[in-house]
């Protein structure tokens, strides 16, 4: 078993790395960390071990990198619900300290993945270097309050668990953990954020922006807090970025606002860093920066870094597959999301190419500049949906509910489906819900509808093209629904964004 010390150690080496190593020892650590946890599954893991028996491949045979990315790729349906998970684990047994999660269960029937504290012990080395992202310095006192829910899922126990190690490493950090209960979160926030010199809030993007919304309305002091935000669960644009920042008074939203990309399956596997956000920004107001990065135009896909000590990225017709060691280690595992790997060269030749100098840029918003490799994460097909051959995705509904002329009226939260009429003819219908103490009316149905349609015409070329042919058909119908309404806005739980039929 690991020491206190050891790991305390450890930590200190991996952020130290991460400060200072370049990207080709990222590139080699990454596929000798990948190749060595195959050659490790193949011999002690059950499962794996079958599931390349009946793909005939011999792992004796695989040791390069480029042998390594003809493996066979795994994921939920051909390789974990195929197997007992006591098979799926090392040397086929449950008989060691787990803690289960659960997915979502956004695509299909939940699924339950076991960790260990490693995963929590991994997270906890991204919390920290977050803590040390800051112009207070990491000696400054610090409120955690993890607005997660506290239930099956793995945001809120893995950041409670991750920020108690962290103040275990001599951090001076107190946690609190009220869950979704918003009054309390308020509570803490007038009472307690006031004995700290800097307040985290870690939470799920649409609950986060409720909660400051609540407080701006309460008049909570939210500028005396130096508030800091961490996110996940979900991907969000940046102007969500700058609505947070702005209406919470975030000093430097470059280093004091982040976003994981993580899941059950594997718990935070990339994150935000303050140079991931930059190039962000760019890309959102350059168009061709945006092609270039992110094969399309209007995107605001996760764009992250992640660190090759922990975890491998690749990708294979834009479908994303991630390595990984856990109780149940994935091996060249399909997450179900698309997506693509840079390194920091090939960011900075982009940038080139459209005449930026993005490390000076950064060097001119004192931001540090890591080498860690870069990960983008579009949202997924399933989360969207498709309006007369035009597929229409959440962000793009997201960005416009975040209009000025509209957050006073709506929470940001909503529900689309496609819906069909008594002639059969399919029609988008959108719920979306109202503030606190606010009526729905006429006026502000057509505004809103007007201004999605807006929004639309600008970031979808299919929607603006079926626009100019026939606008009524592809005009969204829009349904006002009051703040927490339990058909389409239950409180505390995770917004289910689309509808299925």
């Amino acid at each position: 078993m690991k020491t206190h010390a050891h790991t305390t150690r450890l930590a200190a080496k991996i952020l130290d790395d991460i400060t200072t190593k370049n990207s080709a020892y990222w590139k080699r650590r990454e596929q000798t960390s990948a190749l060595t946890l195959f050659k490790e599954a193949a011999v002690r893991i059950p499962a794996y071990k079958d599931f390349l028996k009946q793909h005939d491949i011999d792992p004796r045979k695989i040791t390069t990198w480029k042998q390594f990315q003809t493996v066979p790729i795994t994921d939920k349906d051909t390789y974990l619900r195929q197997y007992s998970l006591a098979q799926l684990c090392f040397d086929g047994t449950l008989h060691k300290p787990m803690v289960f999660a659960s997915t979502s269960g956004s695509t299909g029937k939940p699924f339950y993945f076991p960790r260990d504290r490693e995963l929590d012990w991994q997270q906890s080395v991204l919390n920290e270097l977050f803590l040390k992202n800051t112009s207070l310095g990491t000696s400054s006192s610090t409120l955690v309050i993890i607005t997660f829910g506290m239930g099956v899922w793995i945001g809120g126990l893995i950041n409670y668990q991750a920020f108690e190690l962290v103040s275990n490493r001599g951090y001076p950090v107190s946690i609190l953990t009220p869950g979704v209960n918003k009054d309390e979160v308020l509570k803490a926030l007038r009472d307690l954020a006031p004995l700290y010199e800097q307040t985290v809030v870690v939470g799920y993007p649409p609950f986060v922006k409720d909660i400051i919304d609540d407080a701006n309305v309460q008049e909570i002091p939210l500028k005396k807090f130096n508030l800091r935000f961490l996110f996940a669960a979900e991907a969000f644009t940046e102007t969500f970025r700058d609505y947070i920042s702005a209406t919470a008074h975030v000093k430097n939203p470059l280093l004091d606002t982040l976003n994981i990309y993580g899941t059950a399956d594997i718990g935070p596997m990339a994150f935000e860093t303050p140079i991931s956000i930059l190039v962000r920004q760019y890309a959102t107001k350059n168009k061709k920066i945006a092609e270039r990065l992110f094969f399309r135009k209007n995107a605001s896909p996760t764009f992250a870094q992640y660190n090759p000590h922990f975890i491998t990225f690749e990708t294979l017709s834009e479908n994303i597959l991630v390595t990984g060691n856990n109780i149940v280690p994935l091996i060249r595992y399909a997450i179900g999301d698309s997506g693509g790997v840079y390194s920091l060269g090939d960011i900075i030749e982009i940038f080139r190419s459209n005449d930026i100098d993005l490390l000076q840029e950064a060097r001119s918003k004192n931001i540090p500049i890591y080498s860690l490799p870069f990960v983008f994460v579009h949202e997924r097909k399933d989360f969207s949906v498709k309006l007369y051959g035009a597929i229409i995705y959440p962000e793009h509904i997201r960005e416009a509910l975040l209009d000025q002329s509209l957050v006073a009226h709506i929470t940001g939260k909503f529900s689309m489906q496609i819906k069909y009429n008594r002639k059969n003819n399919q029609y988008l219908q959108i719920h979306i819900e109202l503030r606190p103490h606010t009526d729905a009316s006429r006026k502000l149905t057509r505004h809103i509808q007007k201004t999605i349609v807006h929004y639309l015409l600008q970031a979808n070329t299919e929607y603006h093209n079926n626009y100019t042919h026939f606008a009524k058909k592809v005009t969204p119908k829009i349904s006002l629904a009051s703040y927490g309404s339990p058909d389409h806005f239950k409180i505390g739980i995770k917004q289910k964004w689309v509808e299925k039929i």
